[in-house]
Parts: structure tokens; sequence; C-alpha cells
């Protein structure tokens, strides 16, 4: 697929059908979003798969409600690395890891896209919550849940800032 066509395509998916998203997918898609840009190389980002109906609707409960974590058949939660990411200090645990995370999540969104498949990057959650319900150790950081999913229903295109107000030179 041609990627400006991926990146047009990619919206928000909240609505999927019960048709099951085979494993190997998933695990290519993460394979293909590990290869996102990282801080050292050092790939401060971890990958949970949840398709555990159970475990989805504590990650829906834990995410302000939004059912749509528990109808997608397949969750990615994304973590950050701590650890992985010390030897940058403060800056590196507090943002570079969290670069790092992002880009794996954008990789993942156009992946969906790419496989005819619906996700949503939901970063609302309890952050506390999602560490106790995945048991996540100290050093693991969710980022993001992405349900991922065969899409039902109609796209909701979202309207964009004109770019020619987003760009500055030099200075703001």
């Amino acid at each position: 697929m041609d990627l400006k066509y991926a990146i047009q395509q990619r919206h928000s998916i909240r609505s999927f059908s019960n048709k099951k998203v085979p494993l190997d997918l998933i695990h290519e898609i993460i394979k293909y979003a590990n290869l996102a840009p990282s801080a050292g190389n050092l790939q401060a980002r971890e990958f949970i798969i949840v398709d555990d109906d159970k475990l989805k609707k504590k990650l829906s409960n834990a995410a302000l409600n939004q059912e749509f974590i528990v109808e997608a058949p397949v969750d990615i939660v994304v973590c950050a690395h701590l650890n992985r990411i010390s030897s940058y200090g403060k800056r590196g645990m507090e943002l570079y890891c969290i670069q790092d995370s992002a880009a794996a999540i954008e990789h993942i969104l156009l992946l969906a896209v790419d496989n005819a498949l619906g996700a949503c990057w939901v970063g609302a959650f309890n952050e506390i919550e999602v560490s106790k319900i995945l048991n996540l150790p100290s050093y693991a950081r969710p980022v993001a849940i992405i349900p991922i999913g065969y899409p039902t229903g109609e796209v909701e295109y979202t309207k964009r800032i004109d770019t020619e107000k987003l760009i500055h030179y030099n200075r703001w």
C-alpha cells in the first residue's frame, strides 16, 4: 500500500466486528512496529497482546469505560521500558522512552490500515490501574492501549488545521 494513502486512510476506529484477528498477523504488526526509530536504538518499548475478554473489560474500565476496548478482538498495550533507556538519565526516562513508544504506536496504526484493520490510539486511562491489571513491573509504563480489529460502520473523518497555520520559520 502507498504510504501517503495509508496515512490518509488512517482514522480512529471505535467499532469492530467480532471476526478474529490472526495472532500471527498481530505478531507481524509488532515486528514492523519495533522497526520505528528509538533513542540510541535501545528500543525502550514493550508490547502486551490482550485477547482475554475479562482483561479487556478491566482495561476498558481503567480507560474511562471506553467499551470499544472490549469490543475489539485484540488490544495491544504499548509500554515504555524505563530501565532500557536509563543510560540517558532523567530525560531518557521521562521523554525518550515515550517518544520510542509513540513512534511504534504510529507504525501499528499504519500497519493496521495496510492490513485492512482498524485501530485507535487510546491514551486516556488510569496508568496505575492498567499497570495493576497487567501486572507490569515497576520499570514498565503503559503509554497506550490500541484496540485493533476489523472495522464496522462509518468512518468518522475529522477536520485538520490548515498546515499553513502550523508552519513557522526560524521562530514562533
